[in-house]
Formats: structure tokens, sequence, C-alpha cells
């Protein structure tokens, strides 16, 4: 292990660096990483880290983290285009429901307006009707 001190002013304290070329804690941690990233085009897959350089250690680690977020990312974009199939699908739907429902009140509307027209009709009928026998009766009964 190597150890450095130094001061970098009389009013600041010290600074102490510690490394070792022997430690091979990182490497370990990256033999435990995935070797590839399906996600990835082949000349964007991490290259396995030079084990005696904690520096290409260290850019193997970002680069598979890099990569296991744009995994996570590309997922979540997945995710998100199917919810907008699926709330445009909706959207048509629903538009399709709102035609046919416009088309329905029109038609109420109409029939509505209809179904009175018809009562008018009847009720002039039933009292034309009505004055009819009146005037019938009352020539039998003046006969």
């Amino acid at each position: 292990m190597i150890t450095s001190t130094r001061r970098v002013s009389p009013d600041k304290s010290e600074v102490r660096i510690a490394f070792s070329l022997d430690d091979t804690s990182d490497v370990k941690d990256v033999e435990d990483l995935p070797k590839t990233f399906p996600d990835l085009e082949q000349r964007l897959q991490p290259v396995p880290p030079c084990g005696s350089l904690r520096d290409s250690v260290q850019v193997c680690k970002e680069h598979c983290r890099m990569a296991r977020e744009f995994h996570q990312v590309k997922h979540e974009i997945a995710v998100l285009e199917d919810r907008k199939r699926k709330l445009l699908a909706e959207l048509v739907e629903d538009e399709k429901n709102a035609m046919e429902i416009a088309r329905l009140e029109e038609e109420f509307r109409r029939l509505t307006e209809e179904n009175r027209s018809l009562m008018t009709v009847h009720n002039e009928r039933a009292q034309q009707l009505e004055r009819l026998c009146l005037t019938n009766r009352t020539r039998q009964d003046s006969s």
C-alpha cells in the first residue's frame, strides 16, 4: 500500500491519499457484472477492464452502470409507448362512442318531435270523432 500525505497550504488541513496496486476487490466486482448487454450494439458493449489498472476497472463499472440505465430507460420507453397505443385506442373508441351518442341524441330529438306531432294529430282526430259521434246522435235523435 502506498500512502502520501501533503499539506496544500499552511491554513488547510492535510490531504492523505492511499492506494494499493494489489487491491483486487474492484476487479472481483467487475467479474460479477454481466458480460454482454443485449440492448446495446456490439460496438457499444462494455470492454472487460485491465485488472491491474484501477481506472480501467472504474471505467468498466461506469460503462456497465450506464448500460443498465440504458436498458431501464429503453424498457420504460417501451412501457410508455404501449400505454400510448392503449390510450390512442381508447381515444378512438371514445370518439366513436361520442359520434354514436350524438347520432342517438339527434334520432331521439327527431322521434320526440314526430311523437309530439302524432299525439297532436291523434288528439285532433279524437276530438273530430267525438264531434261526429255527437252530430250523428243528434241527427238520429231528431229523426
